[in-house]
């Protein structure tokens, strides 16, 4: 196994850490998910602000159109994940938003197809379909709860699509581009498109207890930082396909935290199509994993 290459699992690994507490977080933080999801990207942009301007500022002379463009609509589809999955969150349980907020590897796998004319077998397709059958079930246990947890579980959905486009640009994007430039730019985005948003949705900007910007900073320090741009700096030398699949490993940590922090049970349809979901991409990634696509003899 190459260098980059360990170095990019290793970041992975982190990530994937790290991002598990962004649910438990969000439910603490207790505020509108546009203030939420706004204060989390800029306060990331903040705190790299100091790094970028002192070793990088330079590079954005070189950056061409394409990768402007690029950059700029991938930090739009990140700051409307984050806004349609924070919101999930208040109609349905974390591991029901998180489990479904994963299932990007369906997504993943037809956009690196189409973008990326990454091949599939149909055993491949079987194992998607199998996680989609999971998804199912989950929010069929929601329906015959409440009809707002299935809105919540819809609202997921939607959520996963949308980071999974965030991925796909960054997969084409960031073969060029250095990790704090790219995240500086693609964060310096969202956050200006949360706050046009949260404009619009007339949320109070500042009147938050001292409690509440805590969980904001922790959030853009740990599922942020440590997450989200782990995830782009291995996505310099790993495909799309790969990072939505090990992102599946979540719902794992998210719900043991839900379950201790927020004494929030899991109920057996959770249980039950959580399970399916993340048997369908191991199946997936045990009949793919020689077909991935891994970008090679990339500097960092």
């Amino acid at each position: 196994m190459g260098t980059n290459l360990t170095k990019a699992y290793l970041a992975l690994a982190l990530g994937i850490i790290t991002v598990s507490c962004s649910a438990i977080l969000v439910k603490f933080a207790e505020a509108p998910s546009s203030i939420t999801a706004f204060y989390r990207i800029f306060f990331s942009v903040l705190i790299m602000t100091p790094l970028f301007l002192f070793k990088h500022v330079g590079e954005l002379k070189a950056i061409t159109k394409r990768d402007w463009i690029y950059s700029s609509i991938a930090g739009v589809f990140l700051a409307l994940h984050f806004v349609l999955w924070f919101e999930s969150l208040r109609f349905t349980s974390v591991a029901s938003s998180v489990v479904l907020v994963t299932l990007q590897p369906i997504f993943a796998f037809l956009g690196t197809y189409l973008f990326f004319k990454e091949k599939f077998t149909f055993r491949s397709i079987m194992s998607a379909v199998l996680a989609v059958i999971g998804s199912i079930i989950i929010s069929w246990g929601d329906f015959r709860i409440s009809g707002l947890a299935l809105w919540g579980d819809i609202l997921a959905l939607i959520a996963c699509l949308l980071v999974t486009v965030y991925f796909l640009f960054g997969q084409d994007v960031r073969s060029r581009l250095s990790l704090v430039t790219y995240t500086f730019i693609v964060y310096l985005v969202s956050s200006v498109t949360l706050l046009i948003y949260v404009f619009f949705s007339g949320d109070p900007l500042f009147s938050y207890t001292s409690e509440q910007w805590m969980y904001f900073l922790l959030l853009a320090i740990f599922p942020t930082l440590l997450g989200h741009t782990m995830f782009n700096y291995a996505l310099r030398w790993v495909s799309t396909s790969l990072i939505s699949v090990t992102i599946l490993i979540e719902p794992i940590g998210a719900s043991i935290l839900a379950y201790y922090l927020l004494n929030e049970l899991i109920h057996i349809h959770q249980l039950v199509g959580g399970a399916v979901v993340i048997s369908g991409i191991c199946l997936f990634l045990l009949w793919k994993q020689k077909e991935v696509i891994i970008i090679e003899n990339k500097i960092a």
